[in-house]
Parts: C-alpha cells; structure tokens; sequence
C-alpha cells in the first residue's frame, strides 16, 4: 500500500528526509515515530503529493504519487497536520462541502461516516459548538469519505484528553478490523502506538534508525528484571557464575544461553544475597525508543 524507496528531501540546502525505505503491507496498522523536526511530516507530506521529494521514489497503492497522484491518491484518506472547518456551519455541511473538492458524496454515504465516527445527533450542530474531540472526530469522518483503502493519519489524539483518545483508538482499531483499511499513523503517544500498531519506523534527524515489529520489540529477549539490595555485587556473582552476560541501569541482567531465572535466583540466595524480586522484563515502546534515540554518553 505504500512504498518508499530511498527518498530524499532537501529545504534550501538542508535535508529533512536522508535516503528512506519502508513499505507497509495491506491491512496493517503502522507506525511512524520521530521527534519534531525527525522528518515525519515532510514524509507524510510526499506521500500525499504536497511535498516534491528531491530524489527517490514514493508509491500509494501502486502508484507513483509524482508521475500519477491522481491514481495514487484515489483510495486515500487523511488527517494531516491541523484540520480547518467552517465553524459556523454544521458539521454535516462541513463534510458536503469539503467532499467536493475531491467528487460528489451522496448524503447517504455522509450520514454513514458521521455513524462510523460516533457524531449521529450533533450532525446538524454548528462546529463552534464541538469539542475538541468532537472536532478529530468530523476530520476521521472528512477522512472516509472517498471510502478508502488506506488512511493516513497525522497526530491524531493531538490534544485530546485521555477519554478522548481511548475513543480514538477504539474507533481506528474498530475501521480497521471491520472495513480491513491499511492505516498509516504518525503519533508523539508511544503507550498508543503500542497498543494500535502492528509494526513502527523510527526517524531521527531524518534517517531511519529503526524499522520492526512491535512484539519484537516489546520482547527485549533475554533481559529479566532483578530486585536486590545490592545489584552490583549480585551482579558480579552472576557473571562469574557465567549466568548472565550484561546489565542494565542497575536493575536489568541480560541471561546466557541456555540460562533460567531460577538459576538466578538460587544462585544468589545460596550466597546469602537477597532477591526481593526477579521477573522477565517485557520492553515498552517507550522504554525502546528512548534508548534509541537518547545521544551518546560523553566519550572519555
């Protein structure tokens, strides 16, 4: 559904985007991380055909969005950057209006995407009387109009509150799995993209460092927690033992081949070291993007 191949971008001598590759496949929910500034909206942007890139290429469903972004484009739907509304009119008349710069939508088809968004009973509201929440919902809705295939969503729960963006997520996972769209999301809401995405890529400076499952990643093989007063001690035992082979932060060890945490734990308490705790460590996304992304240390 999308394919990127070694794309650059450059502003007036900068480069915002160094040589990016992904793909995303049909049907899954994929993530887009980055900093501001790492590149993630001027991506967004090619994709969508109001960006040129300097080199590479960059197809959408099949399409070469600069050769062909009529065809490219033609399933697409998308929330990018801050949706804009004519606040004294409804938000059903919003939808009619803005659905003719695309082609004509019949009010059947509006009044069904105001259904799939939750907005049935404040259609007819002016949008200077909506929420916040009610305003990311009537973008989804603008977003679903030309019944696409794939959706493209830029920030979605940008400043929503926290039921606000359960909704959301309950809502882009629901589209998903009954209308089986292809969704590109782009989010500074690590614990969201957790829960709704199947694979992320990591930008930095306009690079990708990273590009992987997300239960790859929240597996963190091999790395258990352990919960002892004195660690680095506990720590030195292990290794000698030749039971582990790293540790982490003062509370991670990483186990050898072949190793268990019963081992572990026996090993310690037969040498009068307490264990107040030992546990396999499952990673967040947060926790992995952090270590990706922090600087290097200072070099001595």
């Amino acid at each position: 559904m999308i394919e990127l191949r070694h794309v650059i971008k450059k502003f007036a001598g900068r480069t915002a985007v160094d040589d990016l590759s992904f793909t995303v496949s049909p049907g899954e929910i994929f993530g887009l991380l980055g900093h501001n500034g790492a590149g993630k909206s001027t991506a967004i942007g090619m994709m969508l055909g109001q960006v040129w890139p300097t080199g590479g290429e960059v197809k959408i469903c099949g399409h070469d969005v600069q050769a062909n972004r009529r065809a490219a484009l033609q399933r697409v739907g998308a929330i990018f950057e801050t949706p804009v509304f004519y606040d004294y009119l409804s938000g059903f008349r919003n939808l009619e209006i803005l659905s003719t710069y695309t082609a004509p939508t019949s009010p059947a088809r509006i009044r069904e995407v105001i259904a799939w968004v939750g907005l049935t009973g404040r259609e007819q509201s002016k949008v200077r009387t909506y929420s916040h929440g009610m305003r990311s919902r009537l973008a989804l809705a603008q977003a679903l109009l030309p019944r696409p295939e794939l959706l493209i969503l830029d920030e979605p729960s940008d400043g929503l509150d926290p039921e606000g963006i359960h909704e959301m997520r309950q809502t882009i996972l629901r589209l998903q799995r009954e209308l089986g769209l292809t969704i590109l999301l782009s989010s500074h809401l690590l614990n969201e993209v957790e829960q709704l995405c199947t694979r992320i890529a990591v930008l930095q400076r306009g690079q990708k460092v990273f590009e992987g499952n997300v239960a790859d990643v929240k597996a963190a093989r091999g790395k258990v927690a352990l919960k002892t007063a004195d660690f680095a001690n506990a720590a030195q035992l292990l290794r000698e033992r030749g039971l582990i082979t790293a540790t982490a932060e003062d509370r991670f060890i990483t186990l050898a081949e072949g190793r268990s945490t019963a081992e572990v734990t026996q090993t310690l308490v037969a040498a009068g070291i307490a264990v107040q705790g030992i546990w396999q460590h499952e990673q967040t996304v947060e926790d992995f993007y952090l270590n990706l992304i922090k600087p290097p240390g200072p070099k001595n």
